[in-house]
């Protein structure tokens, strides 16, 4: 079916899609069917993806109204349009975060003899440990800033806990007391855990806010304390250079880490009994309106509550232990560049299998006499990677390492200087990438002489090279020795670290020059195979949905009569379902105890099936702003697992599964009476944790 001319292609915004995601995360907090720890896990979540929603999302909004930008985006809606209803959103979604931590997650800890004591209800006992604790641990560190005119107001750190006291009286110097500004320790927990005896129980805890709040008046001495609120601000800190070469960009950024603390205010929230000139007072001097202040009833900060599960040996209560198994292809006494060579491929699937063959594959690079090079892109790694020691340790040992740093991986920029200081020390070459293009590809060559010949092995990921997350994240991996492959990638590393132009790659697509086309090309090609009367298939697996082309060219293939499935974790700009435009496609999320994060593209192509794992969603930022691959599965057996357990598994999910609607709404799907309760994540850790 043709749509009509005169019919405006339907386009869901991308920050209403976003917080959408987030209130999926929060319905994971709300799910009866989820331990109640990793409940209060997925609450927590929900408020850090909110802060940074508003840190980056709300941020550039803000920034283009300053700058007059009054265009509409795909879905109609002008930036100052978009605001409104961001905010409207938000503070639905924030009252909904503190009624299911209120009525819903403590009352269900409370009945598991886990208790957060309010200072209202201390005992004799309780409220002398808490005393005892200020005096011992918080008083020594606060700083009180009494406010005059010889006293500013502070620059308040970018969510940071702070106290807003009211006073009365007058100081040692004659001065008439008002008001004061407290900022909480940031070494120090936001809640602390009660000593057994004082509290009556193993499990009971109280909050940092309220060991302050009670003992306020110390910091005071002959003043009347009249009311103390906490509050937090939220700031824009979407960090941004402009910059001309790589000694400027690594300067500049170490300039702006600490600025990015004091942005611009975008959100201010305070406690529930915070009283209206108090609110006006912060206001007013953070430049924020009514809309941007969230009264909320409990810690102004959920993310904190992250650390309560770890605090609490309490195994029922959390999810089963899971510990990823080594993929029977990798032996540990065994070379790994012998046991590639054996095979020719071999796929990893995190965290059901483990990353450790990736650690292995840099460090036995790092100590094989006849591997002569290692080359490796970095975009986030945590601190203490195996991974970077590895590669000091090859560069020590007098091998030539390649380290492509991208310095602007957001969040991540100040341990990515440090790890280029620590590579250029140890005598690596390290290279900041392109100028105005993120280096996100993920990828490794490791150079090892055979007999007279020099041979390339690979590494190409869907994620990053992060022990710590690829416990928690989902993701493919291939290591391969396909000389076609390691040719690509070796183009790919001269092009990164060099000059020069017109690389052609022979198997793996790249952006921002061929992967945007090579997907348009694609979906064009089954769309002109279902015109043709042939059977026609796109499937997709992926973060995000929003580079419109791509949109346009998926309506198209849904009106010509193909197939297509969309795996999309979180933002979807595309409207499935739509009569006339849309039917053939849908569209699903899939969560869950890990987070969904590998990139998967899948074309029927008339039977000659094409699949390609990539380290980019498609997003405008992934296809033109920033270097990325995608590389093909040709292998039968691995390209039929990667459709069983990227596709076929989480198609069938009917227990961590939405679906998008036509309405653009996503909602719950759930197994009808009688039919079996499948679930993607559990089967595959039960399958793949067999090893």
């Amino acid at each position: 079916m043709t749509r009509p001319d005169d019919t405006r292609l339907p386009f869901i915004n991308r920050e209403l899609s976003l917080l959408g995601f987030n209130r999926r995360v929060l319905e994971l907090g709300q799910d009866p069917g989820v331990p109640l720890l990793e409940r209060l896990k997925f609450l927590c979540i929900s408020s850090s993806n909110l802060d940074e929603f508003f840190e980056v999302r709300v941020g550039t909004l803000t920034q283009q109204m300053r700058a007059g930008i009054n265009r509409p985006d795909d879905a109609g809606l002008t930036p100052s349009e978009q605001l409104d209803v961001v905010l409207d959103k938000a503070h639905a979604l924030v009252h909904d975060q503190y009624e299911t931590l209120n009525r819903d997650i403590i009352p269900a800890l409370a009945k598991e003899n886990i208790h957060f004591l309010r200072r209202t209800h201390w005992n004799e006992a309780q409220a002398l440990w808490v005393k005892q604790y200020f005096r011992r641990e918080l008083l020594p560190l606060l700083t009180p800033l009494g406010l005059d005119p010889s006293h500013p107001f502070p620059r308040i750190l970018n969510k940071s806990l702070n106290f807003i006291v009211s006073l009365e009286g007058n100081d040692d110097f004659g001065r008439e007391a008002w008001l004061a500004i407290v900022q909480a320790p940031r070494a120090l927990p936001r809640i602390i855990q009660m000593d057994q005896d004082a509290a009556g129980g193993p499990s009971s805890f109280v909050f940092l806010s309220s060991v302050i709040h009670a003992h306020v008046h110390e910091l005071f001495p002959g003043m009347t304390v009249t009311g103390c609120y906490q509050f937090r601000v939220t700031r824009n800190s979407d960090l941004s250079v402009d910059v001309d070469d790589d000694e400027d960009l690594l300067q500049t950024l170490q300039g702006g880490l600490f600025e990015r603390n004091y942005g611009n205010a975008l959100r201010l929230e305070v406690a529930d009994n915070c009283p209206a000139d108090m609110i006006d007072f912060l206001c007013e001097r953070f430049a924020l309106d009514d809309r941007q202040v969230f009264q909320v009833h409990g810690p102004v900060n959920l993310h904190r509550l992250m650390s309560l599960p770890g605090l609490i040996d309490r195994p029922e209560l959390k999810d089963p232990p899971f510990t990823p198994c080594l993929p029977s292809e990798f032996d540990p006494d065994e070379n790994i560049f012998e046991t590639i060579a054996d095979r020719g491929s071999v796929l990893l699937h995190h965290p059901y299998q483990s990353f450790m063959p990736v650690v292995d594959f840099i460090r036995q690079a790092a100590d094989d006499p006849k591997v002569v090079a290692i080359k490796m892109t970095l975009y986030r790694t945590g601190r203490d990677s195996a991974i970077v020691d590895a590669l000091e340790a090859a560069a020590h040992a007098g091998k030539e390492v390649t380290a492509v740093v991208e310095l602007r991986a957001r969040f991540d920029e100040a341990e990515n200087i440090n790890i280029t200081t620590r590579l250029q020390k140890a005598g690596a070459y390290v290279a900041y990438g392109i100028v105005g293009y993120k280096t996100h590809a993920k990828m490794t060559l490791v150079v090892r002489r055979d007999g007279r010949r020099l041979k390339r092995f690979v590494h190409l990921g869907t994620g990053n090279y992060h022990p710590g997350t690829a416990r928690l994240y989902t993701d493919f991996g291939l290591m391969t020795d396909d000389r076609f492959v390691g040719e690509d990638v070796n183009k790919l590393f001269m092009q990164l670290t060099g000059l020069g132009r017109g690389i052609r790659l022979k198997r793996l697509l790249q952006s921002p020059f061929t992967l945007h086309e090579g997907m348009l090309e694609r979906i064009r090609r089954e769309t002109a195979n279902a015109r043709a009367g042939k059977p026609a298939q796109i499937r997709a697996k992926m973060n995000a949905l929003i580079e419109r082309r791509v949109i346009e060219a998926l309506y198209e293939a849904s009106q010509a009569g193909v197939t297509v499935e969309l795996i999309i974790r979180g933002v979807c700009c595309l409207k499935p379902g739509v009569p006339g435009i849309s039917e053939n496609i849908q569209v699903r999320s899939v969560m869950g105890r890990f987070l969904e994060h590998p990139r998967v593209f899948y074309f029927l192509n008339d039977g000659e099936e094409e699949l390609f794992l990539s380290s980019a969603d498609w997003m405008p930022r992934n296809f033109f702003a920033r270097v990325e691959t995608a590389f093909p599965i040709d292998t039968p057996e691995i390209r039929a697992r990667v459709i069983d357990e990227a596709f076929d598994r989480y198609l069938a999910d009917n227990t961590g599964a939405w679906e998008l609607t036509a309405e653009g709404e996503y909602r719950r799907i759930t197994p009808r009476r009688g039919v079996k309760r499948r679930n993607a994540q559990q089967s595959l850790i039960q399958d793949l944790g067999k090893g």
